[in-house]
């Protein structure tokens, strides 16, 4: 069967993807020195990933010897409903239905299934969160957005809140033109991040961002940071929230990604009484669980 874009696209769509893009697959030598110094200075915190895998992020082709393309994908998961901030603990809005790993990998599946049929030679691989693909960046080149001064993929459509999927193939398919950067002089993001982790346009300070203590590391709440947590306690939306490509997002219609009845409830005195069982009970599917009861409770504070 003869694979196109224009099919893989359509396909894309009917299962659910907001946009799809394609770029060539080469190396991203280019990038190695932004690398060097950002590992250098220690500016990735714990997320050891970074530097141990960073070969294979500067190069497709390290995971897969034959591709030829990238192929990237964006799904939307602004809720169409906003869980009230009054009297609240604040998570992040990825967070609040079930964990989106389980059935964007299948629905990336779906995708890859497609490509397969164009023949026995093909070769389809996804990748979602993993840490060997720069994802943001192939998205970029897709021409599916750009990483604003946030850092985070900036659709001019719709906003930045998407998941991110890749496939890598030896399928070989014509690329389309990468996205520029549209962020202008607009420094919002930079000025509403209560920790100052956006100081410096387009490289997040691992070490000072709200998200990546309250979801990734180990210990308790840095007590310099604790002040600025704007009753943040798993992820933070801030820099999103502000930037005026999110004024007026699409929503989603994922039932999968719905919050419960309950968790729309949930205020900060219930919060505060959250006892493991309910935890475990509100969170079983959720990306909340992965950080843990414990580290929860010591982000409450």
């Amino acid at each position: 069967m003869q694979i196109s874009k224009e099919i893989i696209r359509e396909e894309a769509k009917r299962i659910g993807f907001t946009f799809c893009g394609f770029a060539k697959a080469e190396p991203l030598e280019h990038r190695r020195e932004f690398y060097r110094l950002y590992l250098g200075q220690k500016r990735h915190g714990e997320l050891d990933y970074l530097e141990t895998q960073l070969e294979k992020r500067l190069d497709p082709c390290k995971l897969i010897p034959e591709a030829k393309t990238v192929i990237g994908l964006l799904m939307s998961y602004f809720p169409p409903e906003i869980i009230p901030s009054e009297d609240n603990y604040i998570i992040a809005k990825y967070a609040y239905g079930s964990d989106h790993h389980p059935f964007m990998n299948k629905r990336l599946q779906r995708v890859v299934d497609l490509l397969k049929t164009a023949g026995s030679n093909i070769i389809a691989k996804p990748f979602l969160d993993s840490g060997v693909v720069q994802e943001k960046y192939w998205a970029q080149q897709c021409g599916l957005g750009w990483q604003g001064k946030n850092t985070i993929l900036i659709n001019k459509k719709q906003g930045s809140f998407f998941f991110i999927g890749i496939i890598l193939t030896n399928l070989e398919l014509e690329p389309d033109q990468p996205e520029s950067d549209h962020c202008g002089k607009c420094g919002r993001c930079m000025s509403a991040c209560p920790t100052g982790a956006l100081k410096t346009p387009y490289q997040l300070e691992i070490t000072r961002c709200l998200s990546y203590h309250t979801i990734e590391t180990v210990g308790g709440f840095p007590d310099e940071l604790r002040p600025m947590q704007s009753d943040r306690i798993f992820g933070c939306d801030i820099c999103q929230d502000v930037c005026p490509y999110n004024h007026k997002p699409v929503a989603h219609n994922e039932q999968e990604l719905f919050p419960s009845e309950e968790l729309k409830k949930m205020r900060k005195e219930d919060w505060r009484h959250l006892t493991e069982e309910k935890f475990n009970h509100l969170f079983s599917k959720s990306s909340i669980r992965r950080t843990g009861y414990k580290k929860l409770k010591m982000n409450i504070g």
